[in-house]
């Protein structure tokens, strides 16, 4: 097999990519625009001193504490609860995590694929090719680009948030279990 064949290889595995990729970063860029906005209205509500997940998973160790009669019983479930809020927080990280590396990394295959073509135009003399496939590959840069530094900007803040969740709900719990440490020791 000649360089000759490998090459006319490699650009056909490329030329197949082309729309998977361009599919995908467009997929990838309404998740984005979607999460923008889910990430807007958690800000407004969290602006207003709303936090309606914080409050649930509060009211979720309250009746906890209600309920179970055992301390070392009582610990155990709380930290269930604790652990089961970090999971759901973690999760909604990890998708725009993804997103943050995912997108530059399309991006780059979006370019890298058309310049290929447009390469091949420019030897060829044919300007409106060239000319189509630099306008995909910038266009796919900026688009991959656009797509990390917003996931990067949503992941920073929500990483703020839940660092302040995770600790007020923590401190909610100690004091479940300290209430009930104060009133074992008065009923004694």
């Amino acid at each position: 097999m000649s360089v000759d064949q490998l090459r006319e290889i490699f650009h056909s595995i490329a030329g197949v990519l082309v729309w998977p990729v361009l599919v995908g970063m467009l997929l990838l860029a309404a998740w984005v625009l979607f999460s923008l906005g889910t990430f807007a209205r958690e800000w407004l509500s969290r602006g207003r001193g709303q936090r309606s997940s914080l409050q649930c998973e509060r009211e979720s160790l309250y009746e906890i504490e209600r309920r179970v009669a055992d301390k070392n019983e009582l610990e155990l479930e709380l930290e269930e609860v604790l652990m089961t809020a970090q999971r759901r927080r973690a999760r909604v990280l990890t998708r725009t995590k993804i997103a943050i590396r995912l997108g530059p990394s399309l991006g780059l295959m979006g370019t890298l694929i058309p310049m290929a073509d447009a390469l091949q135009g420019l030897a060829e003399g044919n300007m409106p090719a060239l000319a189509s496939n630099m306008v995909t590959a910038f266009a796919a840069t900026v688009i991959g680009l656009s797509i990390s530094v917003i996931a990067y900007l949503m992941t920073a803040v929500r990483e703020g948030w839940m660092r302040a969740d995770s600790d007020s709900l923590d401190l909610f719990a100690e004091r479940l279990l300290l209430s009930r440490s104060v009133d074992g020791a008065h009923s004694s």
